[in-house]
């Protein structure tokens, strides 16, 4: 069914195949956005692994890991929150339908969480500094949930409830009857973008300490969320659990979360710590490099046999206008 502006583009249309190529289960453009938003993440960190005492091959490694782990963990973040509808009839759980990824459901907290575990691990074995990694990582992440969100738009989901705002998007639920919602997928799109920006411009420019992009992404990210998640119709909510009568959406409560957490540790490190930038990672590699020349550079004046010719002749000269200063004095004396 078509999808639609009114309030900015009249009656202008826009009717997307949500798949691409018609081949067995088919090949969607919600993988391809996806797979889309993954390589330009990984771009965006490579590029950016310098500023951060990282190489593009630690960017390339924690990938491998990563893109699976975090599929996997955003499958079972979805199936956990709505597993009544892996059921069958007689209420055993439909293990072929959980693992039925093609037909939907994927949740992008359940990526973050993975993603966490994946680069604790990491960086364990690689001894690498876990909060240099997130602060990279959080970067590639930002930008592949703004263009992922557009997935979103493709298969007219992740939306608001009904508006008459100007920006209002409209979707046909039958031939002759239609909604006008919140483009919510949009917001979060628009949010992500803001925070990207930030990171890249302010945030990192000024970065005190090793995981301060990684506490302003939680920040940043978990308050626009706890707002835009209040907008939508589809949540994940956490059970059967209710609050003031409402029920609890998960992703609002774990945004509730990562926000306190997070202003928390900036406030602590910032104020309480006052962290500088000489402890940052990316410093002290770069110190620890300075060092390494000085003393190669060192080693080589010392081994170098040209130099040993030339210091003999040096000390010649310097001992020769020695002794002429003094038969001068002399002279002069007489």
């Amino acid at each position: 069914m078509p999808i639609s502006f009114p309030g900015l583009f009249g009656d202008w249309e826009f009717n997307p195949d949500p798949i691409a190529i018609h081949v067995g289960h088919g090949i969607y453009w919600y993988g391809i956005i996806l797979a889309c938003a993954m390589l330009a993440g990984l771009f965006l960190c490579m590029k950016q692994a310098k500023h951060y005492g990282l190489t593009e091959d630690n960017v390339l490694d924690f990938v491998l890991w990563a893109v699976p782990s975090c599929i996997i963990g955003s499958r079972i973040y979805y199936v956990i929150f709505y597993l009544d509808l892996y059921r069958n009839a007689d209420g055993s759980l439909n293990w072929g339908q959980m693992i039925a990824i093609w037909d939907g459901g994927l949740a992008i907290y359940g990526t973050v969480i993975a993603g966490v575990i994946v680069a604790v691990v990491f960086t364990r074995l690689k001894k690498l500094p876990l909060a240099a990694m997130t602060d990279l990582a959080v970067l590639g992440l930002l930008l592949g949930q703004l263009i992922g969100r557009w997935a979103n738009f493709i298969n007219r989901e992740a939306f608001g409830g009904l508006t008459d705002l100007p920006w209002r998007m409209r979707l046909w639920v039958s031939s002759y009857q239609y909604i006008e919602v919140h483009p919510t997928f949009l917001y979060e799109s628009l949010w992500n973008l803001v925070g990207l920006l930030l990171l890249l411009f302010v945030v990192s420019k000024g970065r005190r300490f090793d995981g301060e992009n990684t506490w302003f992404y939680f920040l940043w990210y978990g308050l626009g969320r706890f707002w835009i998640e209040g907008l939508r119709t589809d949540s994940l909510y956490l059970f059967d659990w209710t609050f003031l009568g409402e029920p609890i959406r998960v992703s609002q409560a774990l945004s509730l979360v990562m926000m306190v957490v997070a202003a928390i540790m900036l406030f602590y490190n910032v104020r309480i710590k006052k962290r500088t930038a000489d402890g940052l990672w990316v410093n002290r590699v770069a110190a620890a490099k300075a060092a390494e020349q000085a003393a190669e550079e060192e080693a080589a004046f010392r081994t170098d046999p040209t130099l040993e010719e030339v210091v003999p002749e040096a000390e010649a000269e310097t001992a020769e206008t020695a002794e002429k200063t003094e038969e001068d004095q002399h002279g002069k004396a007489d």
